[in-house]
């Protein structure tokens, strides 16, 4: 971050979950140890091992975008387009008029398809008596029964397009898919273009619906999300010995990152300061993760030289915690590896039990918390941490919130493909 590169800060944070919508409300509930996992209610879950998930009860898109928008947009473009302008009015930011060359726009998404539901009631008049799809039917009325705009709605980055028509932004702009990877890339990568001058601010993050229908079914039966659905909000259990995998959440992770010079003569309110960036891959065969977690390795050791800092410098680590048994042990691994002895001081937490395991808006969620933990002077705990496994030794906060005024921060996200992503964070003074 020196020479000719300019300072990145986080001046706003836009959080939708199944928590609350903003970030004082997310944080105040995360801090005091709330759940948003229960029983899915959106749909039957019978066919599901999983049956559990973080849904958001409430949320109303219409306040976020127009009817026209709205038949364009799949729920996870709706959730994103809806904590892009929640981080922008966090951030003070005037969003009456556009935003302009200058600022951009970064997201990442999980997104494989659109409206499901809008084409599975459209396809019902070509089915026979026996289930069978008369496809003769489907090729005469197909201009009558696929929705006209389903292609166009299933575009990955389709929220990138709605989040720069809403607020006029023309800047520089990327999609990246993916799992928990693809919001903390996004963060990243917009981190990167604000230094090189690329932009002067950039909207950036993660969103997903991963508990709709679609995207559960993606996942349940690929040994990564528990089936003790008896234990309901105690059944995300990271770094535990009963754990049994993760429980998914939807919901939106979004921040607007400023050149530092241009937030503070703006009088703006700074959370965190993007200090630096590291990317590595475990280069095995998904969903199998490397035990030694060479990809974590390989990100989290960039990531501290690009800020400069020491292992023992760092103050908080907002941690992956897949809750699977070789995904947590190899992240511990790989953090004794990079930090050392400092592993044994650093604090560690994981916020998933709470919020649910949001795809590819996890990594962008860890990059919030962590700048709100530096904002807010306060460690949040793992939630369900009762039995810690001694193969996952490291400093894990449990049972309630820890004091603390930490200097700086590491937020972590890694991918169902192996990738592994590592952002520092550090207080402006």
């Amino acid at each position: 971050m020196s020479g000719t590169e300019r300072d990145v800060v986080i001046t706003g944070i836009g959080l939708l979950t199944a928590l609350g919508e903003g970030p004082e409300a997310n944080w105040k509930a995360i801090v005091e140890g709330h759940s948003g996992i229960r029983p899915i209610q959106e749909y039957d879950t019978a066919c599901l091992q999983t049956r559990l998930g973080a849904e958001i009860d409430g949320f109303d898109p219409r306040r976020f975008a127009s009817r026209r928008q709205l038949n364009t947009m799949n729920r996870g473009d709706r959730l994103g387009l809806a904590a892009a302008a929640l981080a922008l009015r966090d951030a003070g930011i005037d969003t009456g008029t556009d935003l302009g060359v200058r600022t951009g726009v970064f997201l990442g998404g999980n997104k494989s398809m659109g409206r499901m539901g809008q084409l599975i009631s459209g396809l019902r008049p070509i089915r026979r008596p026996d289930g069978t799809p008369d496809m003769k039917l489907l090729g005469e009325t197909a201009d009558t029964v696929m929705p006209p705009l389903f292609f166009v709605e299933g575009l990955q980055p389709g929220a990138v397009f709605h989040v720069s028509q809403t607020f006029g932004i023309r800047g520089a702009n990327a999609f990246f898919a993916g799992t928990a990877d693809a919001g903390a890339t996004a963060i990243a990568r917009a981190a990167r273009a604000i230094r090189r001058g690329e932009a002067d601010r950039i909207v950036a993050g993660g969103y997903d619906d991963a508990t709709s229908w679609w995207s559960m079914t993606h996942l349940d039966r690929m040994g990564v999300l528990t089936t003790r659905n008896e234990l309901g909000a105690a059944a995300f259990r990271p770094y535990d010995e009963d754990r049994s995998g993760a429980v998914l959440g939807e919901g939106g992770a979004v921040l607007v990152l400023e050149d530092k010079e241009s937030a503070l003569a703006r009088g703006a309110r700074v959370y965190a300061e993007v200090r630096g960036i590291g990317n590595g891959h475990d280069g095995r065969t998904p969903p199998a993760t490397d035990p030694e977690g060479r990809g974590l390795v390989r990100g989290v050791r960039r990531a501290l030289e690009d800020a400069r800092l020491h292992p023992s410098d760092i103050g908080y680590i907002a941690s992956h915690g897949s809750a699977t048994k070789i995904g947590d042990r190899s992240e511990a691994t790989a953090l004794r590896t990079v930090l050392g002895e400092a592993a044994r001081s650093v604090p560690v937490s994981c916020v998933k039990p709470q919020t649910g395991h949001l795809v590819g808006g996890a990594g962008a969620l860890n990059v919030a918390v962590s700048a709100l933990a530096l904002h807010h002077g306060a460690i949040p705990a793992t939630a369900n941490l009762d039995s810690p496994d001694p193969a996952c030794a490291m400093d894990l906060v449990r049972g309630a919130a820890r004091e603390s005024r930490p200097d700086t921060a590491l937020a972590l996200a890694r991918g169902l493909e192996g990738q592994a992503v590592a952002v520092a964070l550090g207080r402006t003074a």
